[in-house]
């Protein structure tokens, strides 16, 4: 009679290790992104350097962490709710493995870049940072906890960053028109800010993934909640 009440509790404490494991993840690849743009920002050439070969630990639990969902999967009888659970973590494990590789990108674009002479102060390429940095982090927050309402107002973030990409895209623009000189490292900070707005385009797919798995509804082409699709 008590294999019942042992059973449950065996699998909430595994799913309590997935989420453990998902916000370490999270933690990795926040500071991968945060490297790479300080990097940038204070023109550290070996700290580009560390970011290009510091994505060993988010492989490694990339790999850890979809074992732990099909062990899941595999090992419990679990019911609609705890399946969406699992199979939202190991899409969020995905999301975040594809955030880590663009830190990397951000870190190889930022090294070339330094190469050069600065096109111009640093002011919307940083603002995009912290503005990723946040959604992926209320994001992962909503998860766990898990919170719907949080995830939508991650959702509500991505046109601001979507607006700072165009914005960084057209200044940049103006500058390689009228300096020849400055287009091969201009062309490297819009390449920043593209793989800054993905990172937030992955943060608002582990937001729309908290939203399916607690209500069960699919929101990747609506932008809110009840709303009409979007793009």
């Amino acid at each position: 009679m008590d294999a019942v009440p042992h059973v449950v509790a065996r699998f909430e404490d595994d799913l309590s290790h997935l989420k453990e494991r998902l916000l370490a993840m999270g933690g990795e690849a926040e500071e991968q992104v945060r490297s790479a743009v300080r990097a940038l920002s204070a023109r550290d050439l070996s700290l580009a350097e560390r970011v290009l070969a510091g994505d060993e630990p988010i492989n490694r639990l990339h790999v850890e962490i979809d074992q732990r969902c099909f062990a899941l999967l595999s090992r419990h009888q679990a019911d609609a709710t705890a399946v969406r659970v699992i199979v939202s973590g190991l899409k969020i494990n995905s999301d975040l493995e594809r955030i880590g590789d663009f830190a990397i990108n951000i870190a190889e674009a930022t090294f070339r870049y330094l190469q050069h002479p600065p096109v111009k102060p640093l002011i919307d390429i940083p603002r995009m940072a912290d503005l990723a940095q946040g959604m992926l982090r209320d994001a992962l927050n909503a998860y766990v906890r898990p919170d719907t309402g949080l995830a939508q107002r991650v959702l509500d973030r991505d046109d601001r960053l979507d607006g700072l990409k165009d914005q960084v895209f057209r200044e940049l623009l103006s500058y390689m028109m009228q300096n020849p000189a400055t287009v091969e490292p201009a062309l490297d900070l819009v390449l920043i800010s593209r793989h800054l707005e993905r990172v937030g385009d992955h943060a608002t797919n582990i937001a729309e993934d908290v939203i399916f798995m607690v209500s069960g509804r699919d929101v990747r082409h609506h932008r809110q909640e009840g709303g009409a699709p979007g793009d």
